[in-house]
């Protein structure tokens, strides 16, 4: 026989629901971090490139240096050509070359910039050239160098790098200076090797950022807005123990553990006393972003808002056939390769990685056949922000500047990549990765750089229309 509540237990419930502090403290929270959130996406960014001219420049701890060479037939310098320098769509910062030698820009902010020659302003003889711009990627503390070579009639060959890498007493040029990211010289079969390493490099730093993202959300569904900070974290942390003066392995692994830890502690304090309280996926999601906020403002309080360099000095360059990048980016690749070849081989070799595996397709399952999820999902949030600590660590070394919004520049790739990829699988996100890392390095064979990561948005767009599922995704079944 069913039982129906009289009115006194009616009126005991619904006291009960109006005084439990929990529940209120938690719709009040959800509701302000929703607002926060809200709000962060609506600020603009207020960063922006600042590069002047220079009688001389000295690279130091707050300024990057980028000397410009405009030279004739006879390797001499051409003076009276305008030459420009401009980041993006801010203004083009302009002087005039000199006979005297090369000319100087200094930047505040590790950018890239684009550096151009006015052709209205080149001698009679030289008239005829046909000019290219060149990118220049400065790093704070280096020296980044653009050389324009005319010949009387015939193209110039601007080369942002050629020369710091064959005279042994220049300064070594930036890495991705030396990587070929200059725009409009052509494209030649050095230039498309040179771009597909670019590619493969950051494909790999981008597969190793995103891989714990997409972890996180195969076990728990959870879209994390706060991992792009995890990145920023690893290089904050090295950077922080580096100056202590500990040395750099020794401050990567504690930075790595760090931000391991950090995984564990959230996990713990976090996301598992929400999914014990059944709070929805949308809800856990804006906590993230509000996460992401906190965090944020905790990294501006340890670093400030400028660029830092986890090591300094100029960077030396290693040339394996038509390839050139930098020591630091080689063994970067050689890591992050070994990494994500670690992750492949837990999660399909050990008890642990399979069991990971099994909570991702099917928790319910998974929990059903014994498994403990919640110490599973535990481990997963370790390992993510551990290889989200690492992966900022070589992002800041390979391109030798960090700040502090580092990660959140790199989280619409990382979603990006995961999407495209296939949701919640491991090796997903290492196939989206690259396939990004390529489309946005080779785009700028043929298409400004400004709209090299567009392209890699678009080929997402046009492979989930074909695909939806991501590349090695599983088609949800529907009834």
């Amino acid at each position: 026989m069913a039982h129906h509540p009289d009115d006194c237990e009616v009126a005991a419930i619904a006291a009960t629901e109006r005084t439990d502090p929990a529940r209120r403290w938690s719709r009040l929270g959800a509701t302000l971090l929703g607002l926060l959130g809200f709000i962060w996406l609506l600020t603009p960014g207020t960063a922006f490139a600042d590069v002047t001219s220079a009688t001389k420049c000295a690279p130091t701890g707050e300024i990057g240096c980028i000397i410009v060479n405009v030279l004739g037939g006879d390797n001499s310098p051409v003076a009276d050509v305008g030459i420009s320098v401009a980041q993006g769509t801010d203004p083009a910062t302009t002087a005039t070359s000199t006979a005297d030698g090369p000319t100087a820009f200094e930047a505040t902010t590790a950018e890239v910039y684009t550096v151009s020659l006015d052709p209205a302003t080149l001698p009679n003889e030289y008239a005829a050239s046909d000019i290219a711009d060149v990118d220049v990627t400065v790093q704070i503390g280096s020296t980044a160098r653009a050389t324009f070579r005319l010949a009387e009639g015939a193209a110039p060959s601007p080369s942002p790098s050629s020369d710091a890498t064959k005279d042994s007493s220049s300064p070594a040029p930036s890495p991705d200076a030396s990587a070929g990211t200059s725009s409009g010289t052509g494209i030649s079969g050095d230039r498309v090797w040179q771009q597909l390493a670019s590619g493969l490099r950051f494909g790999l730093m981008l597969a190793l950022a995103s891989l714990g993202a997409n972890l996180i959300y195969g076990t728990t569904r959870v879209s994390n807005f706060a991992h792009g900070e995890q990145v920023t974290l690893g290089a904050v942390l090295s950077y922080l123990f580096v100056q202590a003066g500990l040395p750099l392995w020794l401050a990567a692994i504690l930075s790595i553990a760090i931000c391991a830890g950090t995984g564990w502690l959230q996990e713990a304090g976090i996301w598992r006393p929400l999914r014990k309280r059944g709070t929805p996926v949308t809800q856990v999601m804006i906590v993230t972003i509000g996460l992401s906020i906190a965090l944020q403002f905790l990294i501006q309080f340890m670093v400030g808002t400028g660029t830092f360099q986890v090591i300094g000095g100029n960077p030396t360059t290693w040339t394996i056939g038509p390839v050139t990048m930098t020591k630091v980016s080689f063994l970067a690749m050689g890591l992050a390769l070994a990494a994500l070849v670690a992750m492949a081989l837990f999660l399909t070799r050990t008890r642990l990685g399979r069991a990971t595996r099994a909570v991702s397709d099917n928790p319910a399952l998974a929990s059903a056949t014994g498994i403990n999820t919640n110490a599973v999902i535990r481990l997963v949030w370790t390992l993510a922000t551990g290889l989200a600590g690492l992966a900022g660590l070589l992002f800041a070394l390979m391109y030798g500047a960090a700040n502090w919004n580092m990660g959140m520049q790199m989280l619409l790739l990382m979603f990006a990549a995961i999407t495209l990829g296939g949701l919640g699988t491991a090796n997903g996100a290492l196939a989206g990765s690259l396939v990004i890392g390529l489309a946005v390095e080779l785009s700028s064979l043929f298409l400004p750089s400004d709209l090299r990561y567009a392209t890699a948005l678009f080929i997402l767009i046009l492979v989930l229309l074909v695909r939806p599922q991501g590349i090695l995704g599983r088609r949800d079944r529907i009834g």
